[in-house]
């Protein structure tokens, strides 16, 4: 059962990894630690435990942590009477991403905003065959789509920023 929750968690981590990667212009070995880091979750990975599972030198797992927390996207915490490091993912890393995705909806927003007056000024001109003039009706509902996407982001925002749970 062990085996199969661990295997389960190192797919995850290879599959989160490569989105990781590609989203956050992350070295491989980098993104892979931080997958690991993510599912591991508040107890914290420990330096040991990321070179034993991921299988990278210690020079290498050393010099990634310390680029991940030079970008904060990760922290560590220590527990009393031991003298490893527990590393966890920094909530502001989640904030940061959450504030691009709303900034990324905000300008395709403006922009269809932008097409769908042209289109809406086009169509005032004298055109006589009803096909012929554009549909505004994708324009329409993508703004309603980035409009509610963005509130429901923002709420998840303010839990964050709240400590209403923990990563």
């Amino acid at each position: 059962m062990k085996e199969n929750i661990c295997q389960k968690k190192m797919n995850l981590v290879e599959k989160l990894g490569v989105h990781l990667e590609a989203r956050e212009q992350l070295a491989p070995v980098a993104a892979r630690i931080l997958s690991y880091i993510i599912l591991t979750g508040k107890r914290g990975a420990t330096f040991e435990d990321m070179v034993s599972v991921l299988c990278a030198s210690k020079s290498t797992i050393s010099t990634h942590l310390n680029h991940l927390q030079d970008l904060n996207k990760i922290e560590y915490f220590t527990k009393t009477g031991d003298r490893k490091k527990y590393f966890i993912i920094d909530k502001n890393t989640i904030i940061q991403h959450v504030d691009r995705m709303i900034s990324h909806w905000d300008q395709e927003r403006e922009i269809h905003l932008e097409i769908k007056a042209y289109k809406e000024s086009e169509n005032q001109k004298n055109i006589k065959n009803e096909d012929d003039k554009f549909d505004l009706t994708f324009h329409n509902d993508y703004v309603k789509f980035v409009d509610e996407a963005t509130v429901s982001v923002k709420e998840l925002r303010e839990k964050l920023i709240d400590k209403k749970f923990h990563i």
